[in-house]
Formats: structure tokens, C-alpha cells, sequence
């Protein structure tokens, strides 16, 4: 297996006449009175990391994303800051964006408000330069924001089904009799229901965090970043249907341990072995990748 190269830390090359001038005082200011203003949309979404299952991994989107920011620190140091007044209008933007998800009472547009307004600062504070500079832990920000309910609904049911199939499947190959009822497995033991807390929502989205921070800190190819999300999709469905199938064989031959405590270790534990294999596919797509541009290129 070859080596994974770590992720070279950010430039501390860069000539001393080439720092910024820029005082960062008043952008820290200016996002601490954004923070202010947004307060009350911020504290109900930390509310929802600590309640939610789903959402467990929200509590580490802005620690992470901040680190990532720090240690481009030289390259933030050397911008020539010319502010975009543009970023005025997505600020106003993103004022409008949450009184009207306030009214509505649609989280998704308050919360996503915030990240309108917080481009739109880095805009009028620094330029384009600067936004892109940040582009992506801004982006990884997104994941902090829960998806809509309409579209988490139009998600879990199909993912519901899907590992209900497999499951049956899998359990009719091994030898366990199962009737499947849309998305309940009758067992001969039990019957099981998959219901939305086993759709594998929850470690599709925490894997596909995962693999944006795995790429970045151990692959210098950003090309690399959307592969690895992409292979999340198969990778953490797959590991559902895995944990549906021997949920079913468990209760079979151990009910004991087919609930309560033990359900919940199987699923950190499959969730560990599906970044196992998120691992392995980084593995493969180098290699393969490291064999085709070491073929060698004959001249016509």
C-alpha cells in the first residue's frame, strides 16, 4: 500500500513586502457584530446539533473550517485587500433571506442567511481574492446547516426502502425466512422496521464531511476532494444495508444483542469500517491514477 503524502502546510515563504497592510481589527469587529445579529438563528442551530443524531457532527464543521482558515494564515497575510462593495448587497441579501425565514419559519433560509451575509462580509472586507482564498472551508460551513425537512423527507424514504430490499436479500441468501413489507422485515423471531434513524442519512452526511477533511489534509489533488464525496454516496449506503442485514441476523440468533446498547456500537462500528473503505478507495484511485501518469508517452 503506498503512502499517503500529508498535506503540506500552508506557505511561510512569502516575501516580508508582500504582507498586507490591513488591519485585522475591524473585520473581527464586524464578524463579531454579524455573529450578534444572528444570534438567536445560531444558538437554536446549536441547539439542534445537541438533540439531533443527525447533526452530531455540527459542533466540529466550524472548528474545523476555522483551523483550515488559520493555517492559510501566510496566504491571508499576503492579499492586497480591495474591498467588493458587491459583498454589501449580499449582506442585505442575507438580512432579507433571514427576516423572511423568520416569518415563515423555515430554518433552512435563516441558517443559510448567515453564510449569505458572512461571503458578503469577507466581500466588502477583503475583495474576491480574499472570498476565494477561504473558498473552501466557507463551503465546508454547509455542512453545520441541517438540509430542509422536505428534502430530508424526499431522501430517508428511498434510502429506507432500499436497505429494506438488500436486507431481504441478503437474509434470504443466508438461509433466514423475511417478508418485506415496504420498509418492515417480518422475521420469524421479530419484526424489524427500518425506520428513518436507520436510512443512513446520518453517516452519508457525516462521511461526506469526513471525506472533504480526509482529502484535503491527506491528498493535495483538490480534484481528489469531489471523488472521495461522491464515493461517500455508495459507500455509506452500502454500510446501511449492512447494518440492516445483521440487525436482522442478530435477531435471530442473538437477540440480545440485536438492541438497546449493542445496536448502537454496531453502527459506530460499521460507520468505522465504511471510512475504512473510503480509505481504500483513495488508495485506488492513486494508484490507478499514479499508473496513468507514469505511462510513457511515445512521440508520433
Amino acid at each position: 500500500m503506498s503512502t499517503i503524502p500529508a498535506r503540506a502546510l500552508p506557505d511561510s515563504s512569502i516575501a516580508p513586502g508582500a504582507q498586507s497592510k490591513v488591519s485585522w481589527m475591524p473585520i473581527l469587529l464586524l464578524a463579531l457584530l454579524l455573529v450578534a445579529c444572528y444570534a438567536p438563528v445560531l444558538y437554536r442551530l446549536g441547539v439542534q446539533w445537541a438533540n439531533d443524531e443527525d447533526m452530531g457532527h455540527g459542533f466540529f464543521v466550524p472548528v474545523i473550517a476555522g483551523y483550515i482558515a488559520w493555517q492559510r494564515r501566510s496566504e491571508l497575510a499576503a492579499i492586497d485587500f480591495r474591498p467588493n462593495y458587491w459583498g454589501l448587497a449580499l449582506m442585505a441579501w442575507g438580512a432579507v433571506q433571514m427576516l423572511l425565514g423568520a416569518l415563515a419559519a423555515e430554518l433552512f433560509l435563516s441558517r443559510t442567511a448567515f453564510l449569505i451575509s458572512l461571503v458578503g462580509l469577507l466581500l466588502v472586507a477583503g475583495g474576491a481574492r480574499l472570498v476565494k482564498t477561504l473558498a473552501f472551508p466557507l463551503f465546508l460551513l454547509l455542512f453545520m446547516v441541517p438540509i430542509p425537512q422536505i428534502v430530508y423527507s424526499q431522501i430517508t424514504l428511498p434510502l429506507q426502502l432500499f436497505a429494506s430490499r438488500v436486507a431481504e436479500w441478503l437474509l434470504g441468501i443466508i438461509g433466514i425466512p423475511v417478508l418485506r413489507d415496504g420498509n418492515v422485515l417480518h422475521l420469524p423471531s421479530e419484526t424489524l422496521s427500518v425506520v428513518e434513524a436507520c436510512s443512513g442519512i446520518r453517516s452519508l452526511l457525516s462521511l461526506s464531511f469526513l471525506s472533504l477533511i480526509y482529502a484535503y489534509f491527506f491528498d493535495r489533488k483538490v480534484w481528489m476532494r469531489a471523488a472521495l464525496l461522491v464515493a461517500t454516496v455508495p459507500i455509506a449506503i452500502a454500510a446501511n444495508s449492512g447494518r440492516v442485514t445483521l440487525t436482522g441476523i442478530l435477531s435471530e440468533y442473538a437477540p440480545s444483542v440485536a438492541h438497546g446498547f449493542f445496536h448502537t456500537l454496531e453502527g459506530g462500528v460499521l460507520f468505522m469500517v465504511a471510512l475504512a473503505i473510503l480509505i481504500l478507495v483513495h488508495q485506488g484511485i492513486n494508484a490507478v491514477y499514479n499508473a496513468w501518469t507514469a505511462r510513457p508517452t511515445h512521440a508520433d
